[in-house]
């Protein structure tokens, strides 16, 4: 029996801007590379934002930031290096970035590290590693933003960047799997706690996004394997997750807080 082929097999041409985030000062944590995290940062810089990278790999870093500036030559770029795992780091990049960019409206937490490790061959260091830079990461930054956005006479978005193996079941993914249902139950909760300083806080739960650093953590075949299942037959391009990064930070969700968005072409 042949398969029908969707014509949602094929990735279509990047949606252009429309000013989403126009005039809106964004922090994007972990965003040098191929990944989400840069998508995230041109997303926003294509919706009109002045944007902040921050990644713990100083060079590509900066090399995120000439790119973007050279593409949006009349906005503002910036780039502070952080290591989630460091409070003292990431209370600098929120001190930091406010007084680089003259206040923040966005912070997108897409700080994580994923892996393939089964349970029984698991260390503790493992463990340990993953929970520590991909919920401690994303809290750490929830949390000095908090304390940002409780004094700022404006109001602030956070976006956290989830999985939905916070609610699938997948091998050799304890540790990830754990980290990302924790920052689903981090957003509800602190989406509470922010709208008494007028913050939303919702979060994106990809499926599967394709991109050069995802490759180096999971096996082609896999990847191969989990794109198939989807309904499109395909993984989401990092546009196309990064589009919906900027949907919840702007204007356009003013009534969405505590949630979890899936960005997936089949189920939860």
């Amino acid at each position: 029996m042949t398969q029908h082929k969707s014509p949602l097999a094929a990735v279509p041409e990047e949606t252009p801007g429309h000013g989403l985030l126009k005039g809106k000062k964004v922090i994007v944590t972990a965003a040098a590379g191929t990944g989400i995290g840069f998508s995230a940062a041109r997303r926003a810089a294509l919706e009109g934002a002045d944007v902040l990278v921050s990644d713990f790999h100083e060079r590509r870093m900066n090399e995120a930031r000439d790119a973007l500036a050279a593409e949006f030559p009349e906005q503002q770029f910036e780039a502070i290096t952080c290591n989630v795992q460091s409070t003292s780091d990431v209370d600098a990049l929120i001190s930091g970035a406010a007084e680089k960019l003259g206040r923040i409206d966005v912070l997108i937490n897409n700080a994580g590290l994923g892996g393939e490790t089964e349970l029984v061959d698991m260390t503790d260091e493992d463990w340990d590693r993953v929970l520590d830079i991909t919920l401690n990461g994303t809290f750490r930054a929830t949390r000095a933003a908090l304390r940002y956005f409780r004094d700022a006479p404006h109001n602030g978005v956070i976006v956290n960047n989830a999985s939905v193996l916070g609610w699938r079941a997948q091998r050799a993914q304890a540790h990830y799997a754990a980290a990302k249902a924790g920052v689903m139950a981090l957003t509800r909760c602190s989406a509470i706690e922010g709208v008494d300083f007028g913050v939303r806080i919702n979060a994106i739960a990809p499926s599967i996004a394709r991109h050069k650093f995802l490759e180096k953590s999971a096996s082609a075949e896999l990847l191969d394997e989990l794109a198939a299942k989807e309904a499109f037959g395909r993984a989401a391009d990092v546009w196309e997750v990064a589009a919906t990064i900027a949907m919840l930070a702007s204007d356009y969700t003013t009534y969405l807080t505590g949630e979890v968005v899936s960005i997936s072409s089949q189920r939860a």
